[in-house]
């Protein structure tokens, strides 16, 4: 029994090795998953700041036009104002070309009064067709600014009011919804593709129908393969969980350890999936189309990219069942609202129901030639 852990102890070394020497495995391995990870993490990352690509157009020069002019040129998170467009026809050829989301206007006479009257005036948006619902965020933004230019003039307190209150639950934030489903891709990625795109070239080489004339048994050689690709895995998360945390504020609430423990389970358990489509297929014409058929389906309809509430009630039961679902949902479970794994039980036992059944699978298919 030592001597078969020595063996599995070699190879898991061996493929551990070979990994890290090859850099388009390194790259799509390590550095794709981060790539993606930051480019979604730039749109969902934000903290739900509303911004808009804007020019400010002043045609008044009375004291509330300012005011609000100064107003809105002191908030650029909110407001990015072009600095190259002065003029009203600039801002029209702006937006018809793409550059500019809409065009505030302070038009001439805003915040002008006739004698002993009220001053007033109207902010005018304009904004391209295809900006509709942008531009009505821009305007409900607007009116919020213009609150206290119109404070002095409302000096009746209104009979009827919303009131607030936290409830003192955290609520998830839109990166910390999506970073779980960015961590099932980057599985995908090492557990799915990476064998699949080994054992094929392993195959053509001969050097796994030289293995078979060893002592090498096959469940040694998946643990020997799990080991190497778990540490390749936990590389890629731990790089992916120090980003999240440093670059978009994600706040791990759960419990580390369970969460990590979670995590080693369902990369083993995608891992089988790699392996009994390697395993199976004689070459790489073979096992790409496959992993393909296997893969794009969890990848847009197990909450990878984007919620499954969205889906249809029937196609949120059936992906359900899919293999990554449960383990995007654990891990959310966990990280975003602190359950341990008594809270993700029905996670945890489909993730073990389909490992058992992924692995009985593999070493049936699997094939040295």
């Amino acid at each position: 029994m030592r001597n078969a852990w020595r063996i599995i102890y070699v190879f898991a070394l061996i493929n551990t090795k070979r990994f890290f020497r090859n850099r388009v495995a390194i790259f799509f391995g390590v550095l794709f998953p981060l790539i993606i990870l930051f480019v979604i993490g730039g749109i969902f990352g934000g903290g739900g700041n509303a911004s808009f690509t804007t020019a400010l157009i002043t045609q008044s020069s009375t004291t509330p036009a300012t005011a609000i002019a100064t107003r809105i040129e002191r908030k650029p998170d909110v407001f990015k104002l072009s600095k190259t467009v002065r003029t009203f026809a600039e801002a029209r050829s702006a937006m018809a070309k793409g550059t500019l989301d809409a065009t505030i206007v302070v038009p001439a006479g805003f915040g002008a009064s006739a004698s002993g009257s009220v001053p007033s005036g109207a902010l005018v948006v304009y904004y391209p067709h295809a900006n509709a619902q942008e531009a009505q965020a821009l305007a409900s933004v607007l009116q919020s600014e213009l609150e206290p230019l119109n404070a002095p003039y409302e000096p009746v307190r209104p009979p009827y009011t919303v009131k607030t209150e936290q409830t003192g639950s955290r609520s998830l934030t839109s990166f910390d919804y999506t970073f779980a489903g960015l961590l099932g891709f980057a599985l995908l990625g090492i557990g799915i593709f990476g064998p699949t795109s080994v054992f094929p070239e392993l195959k053509r080489q001969g050097v796994l129908r030289r293995l078979e004339t060893t002592p090498l048994k096959i469940w040694q050689y998946f643990i020997a393969t799990a080991i190497s690709q778990c540490v390749v895995g936990f590389v890629t998360i731990v790089a992916m969980f120090a980003v999240s945390i440093l670059v978009f504020h994600l706040h791990v609430i759960g419990n580390w350890f369970e969460l990590f423990a979670f995590l080693t389970l369902s990369v083993a358990m995608i891992l089988g999936i790699g392996l009994a489509i390697g395993g199976w297929a004689k070459d790489q014409s073979q096992a790409a189309p496959l992993a393909n058929i296997v893969t794009f389906p969890m990848l847009f309809l197990s909450g990878t990219f984007f919620p499954r509430y969205l889906m249809p009630g029937w196609l949120q039961v059936i992906s359900t069942y899919f293999p990554l679902t449960p383990v995007i949902d654990g891990v959310r479970m966990i990280a975003a609202e602190g359950r341990g794994l008594s809270g993700v039980a029905s996670q945890l036992g489909l993730v073990l129901a389909w490992a058992v059944v992924i692995y009985l699978i593999a070493f049936r298919v699997f094939r040295w030639s």
